[in-house]
């Protein structure tokens, strides 16, 4: 079962990095996105009142997001939320009439279902600290994004803390990250595939 893998943090040299990458060689049938190779604007500049057409990456990473049946997104924790990077990802790609629709009775609707997901973010803070402060970027990734796209269960990884972490330290997490990528890989085969995207794919943003 093919997994999507969107490794968010700008610096190519990062454990989030290394963490996507661990996971995904675990895996076994996963892609890595690293939305800094991505060529576009970060900026939604209009917001939804007129479209703002996707540029190829963009519509190629939507293409990677409709063939998988897991997405998984490697952030660090910045300001209690994730990189403008992988932010203005989500803004530009998560489109209504695309990711999700709202109802007549006005309540959002995912257009994502059939997916699972696992969210995985590292700290420099204590792992103890995130849920004391509301564990923001967690909820932000698994909760008003993946979820309300329709993906779901979503899982969550915390790493941390970074900073001032040996290398030894590193290398566990790392073999924790492989550690998940297998567990799921294993969860997700014994499951049905997921639901046609057909629908989904004909739909085009208005935003």
């Amino acid at each position: 079962m093919p997994a999507l893998v969107i490794d968010g943090h700008p610096n190519p040299g990062s454990l989030c990095a290394a963490l996507a990458t661990s996971y995904a060689e675990a895996h076994g049938d996963a892609t890595v996105l690293a939305v800094r190779d991505l060529a576009f604007d970060t900026n939604l500049r209009l917001g939804y009142t007129h479209r703002q057409d996707l540029e190829p990456d963009l519509e190629r990473a939507w293409e990677q997001i409709l063939a998988a049946d897991h997405i998984v997104i490697v952030a660090p924790v910045w300001w209690g939320s994730v990189p403008a990077l992988l932010k203005g990802f989500f803004d530009r790609l998560l489109l209504p009439r695309r990711a999700y629709q709202t109802k007549a009775n006005g309540l959002p609707e995912g257009l994502l279902a059939g997916r699972s997901g696992r969210v995985i973010v590292t700290t420099d803070s204590p792992w103890w600290y995130l849920p004391l402060v509301g564990d923001t970027t967690v909820k932000q990734l698994r909760t008003t994004t993946l979820r309300f796209c329709a993906i779901k269960p979503v899982a969550a990884s915390r790493f941390g803390p970074v900073k001032g972490s040996t290398d030894e330290q590193r290398r566990r997490w790392l073999a924790k990250a492989a550690q998940h990528g297998r567990a799921d890989a294993a969860r997700r085969n014994r499951r049905p595939a997921a639901a046609s995207t057909e629908l989904v794919r004909s739909r085009r943003p208005t935003g």
